[in-house]
């Protein structure tokens, strides 16, 4: 049976007097400046506990709920806000005669600002805390203050972020002491928001924790980190959010210059950024250049330098306007040869002084630098929306092990054919499929993405390479001598053998094909040296 629901007043009042605040926060940055310009302003102060004793430390006149109540905290301060003369405060009508009744009989004070941050919960989980101190720091009566505040917008004014303390003086000093109705409804619907993401974090960390792998209900949530000037296109309207993860990317770098990044920007500097990442910064140099999500060209090399030359020379056209990911901090001499090319994004762990006044004159062009590298085997979501819901799924963090490959060819593959193979799989992980990576000594030499067919995708790939080749001046198609990655198995022995026709001498793939004895069979006829993953990394 449903509790009964009251009609609110016919008409909210456009200008809210503020006469009675309640505070009650964890995150106190600028509250003391905060609270002193509202009791300069004839507000009087409610608080609790640790609140209450920083304010009057201050020299603040401060009531405590405990007195408004009659209640003390109790329960290691579970208990301190759950009574009717708190909620009733905030959630009577003041122009209902029965509303206003109940709070005379009853001796209920009217609160008409409430000021709540929530116990740091997201912050405690981030910390690696155990479950039993995260389940402490899940806020019961912060959520509930805030949501009845944020129900009588009509006549209460709901602050949850300490960004919002000055649009709060400004509104009163413009409007004598008062709010407008407008105002109130924009902070209710930014509480609101700060409650179900709240939740949300609380239930997709609770979920993790007991091992429920699709529970029943999931909810993402995400803060306002820029609302963009568009989406893909023109015509679509876009901004950007960060989950409060400590991933490093795109969400947590600093941008040194350049205007600010585009949608198709951000999608691409990621895509770029976390194929740098699977080249640990131990392993050497790496480069990786992306344009429209699909890499067109990675490389490792001695230096930074020669990695970005070499990842450039893969598909110079392509390059052209893409974005650069680079595995270690940027130095000078790199950037300059950057800059030989507009290019729209650089993201580095780093970036030295030489490199960015290298970049300061290009006004165009984003550096961000991130402090680290994310981690390519780290656990994590990723969702789709599809019509009617979402799709979610583990990030692919598959790894090859060590002895995870399995020879399926008369001819193993040699040692350097091995590393490349290694190298072109990593990197094949991060192409739209169907994929087919050629590489040739740390560096791909041709990439086929996206296509309806394999073939397609092996033909592509070897086409880029021989035109690059041509671009190059060399005397055959960099493809000859190469070593290919498909991100799925061959249904069919027609893409190995456009490999083959291309001169590449070793293929890794998953396997797994109801024809792979007929695949086989073309490798060994080709002379190909073949390895199976058991593993596939298909990317839609």
């Amino acid at each position: 049976m449903s509790a009964s629901v009251h009609a609110p007043a016919a008409t909210a009042p456009d200008l809210a007097p503020l006469t009675r605040a309640l505070i009650s926060v964890s995150d106190k940055t600028g509250l003391v400046a905060f609270a002193e310009a509202l009791a300069a302003r004839g507000v009087e102060l409610l608080s609790t506990g640790g609140t209450a004793g920083m304010l009057r430390e201050a020299g603040l006149a401060v009531r405590d709920v405990a007195e408004i109540t009659g209640f003390p905290e109790m329960m290691d301060g579970r208990v301190k806000t759950l009574h009717p003369k708190v909620h009733g405060g905030l959630l009577a009508l003041r122009d209902v005669a029965g509303h206003a009744a109940a709070m005379a009989d009853h001796g209920i004070l009217p609160i008409d600002l409430l000021i709540v941050n929530l116990y740091p919960f997201e912050e405690t989980v981030a910390k690696g805390a155990d479950y039993d101190t995260c389940v402490e720091n899940i806020d019961i009566g912060g959520p509930a203050m805030i949501r009845a505040a944020a129900k009588n917008h009509a006549w209460v004014t709901v602050v949850t972020d300490v960004a919002d303390y000055d649009a709060v003086l400004a509104e009163l000093d413009a409007r004598d002491g008062q709010t407008t109705l407008a105002f109130r409804k924009r902070l209710a619907q930014i509480a609101y928001g700060r409650t179900a993401a709240y939740d949300a974090a609380v239930s997709g960390w609770m979920a993790g924790a007991i091992g429920e792998a699709a529970p029943r209900r999931r909810a993402f949530a995400g803060t306002l980190a820029q609302t963009l000037r568009y989406g893909e296109n023109p015509h679509q309207a876009a901004a950007f959010y960060t989950d409060g993860s400590a991933r490093p990317g795109v969400a947590t770098a600093t941008q040194w210059q350049g205007k600010e990044l585009s949608y198709n920007n951000i999608n691409d500097t990621d895509a770029a950024f976390e194929l740098a990442a699977e080249f640990a910064p131990g392993e050497g140099p790496a480069c990786v250049i992306v344009k429209h999500a699909n890499p067109c060209g990675v490389a490792r090399g001695e230096t930074l330098l020669e990695a970005y030359r070499r990842a450039f020379d893969c598909d110079r056209t392509s390059a052209f306007g893409g974005i650069v990911a680079l595995n270690r901090p940027l130095d000078g001499e790199t950037a300059e040869e950057i800059c030989r090319i507009f290019t729209e994004v650089v993201i580095a762990p780093e970036a030295d002084e030489a490199a960015r006044a290298v970049f300061a004159g290009k006004k165009n062009l984003r550096l961000l630098t991130t402090g680290g590298l994310p981690d390519p085997a780290a656990p994590g979501l990723a969702f789709r929306q599809v019509a009617g819901g979402f799709l979610v799924q583990d990030r692919d963090a598959g790894r090859l092990a060590d002895d995870s490959l399995t020879v399926v060819t008369r001819r193993a593959p040699s040692d350097a054919e091995l590393a490349d193979l290694l190298f072109a799989w990593r990197v094949a992980k991060h192409v739209k499929s169907n994929a087919i990576v050629y590489a040739k000594d740390g560096a791909t030499v041709g990439i086929g993405a996206g296509q309806m067919s394999r073939l397609d995708s092996s033909t592509i790939a070897a086409l880029k390479a021989r035109r690059m080749g041509d671009d190059l001046g060399l005397a055959e198609t960099p493809a000859k001598g190469s070593v290919v990655a498909s991100d799925a198995f061959f249904p069919f022995p027609d893409g190995l053998l456009a490999a083959a026709e291309a001169g590449a001498t070793a293929v890794i793939q998953p396997g797994g094909s109801m024809r792979d004895d007929e695949v086989i069979a073309a490798a060994d006829a080709a002379g190909l040296a073949m390895v199976f993953t058991g593993m596939r990394h298909f990317r839609h």
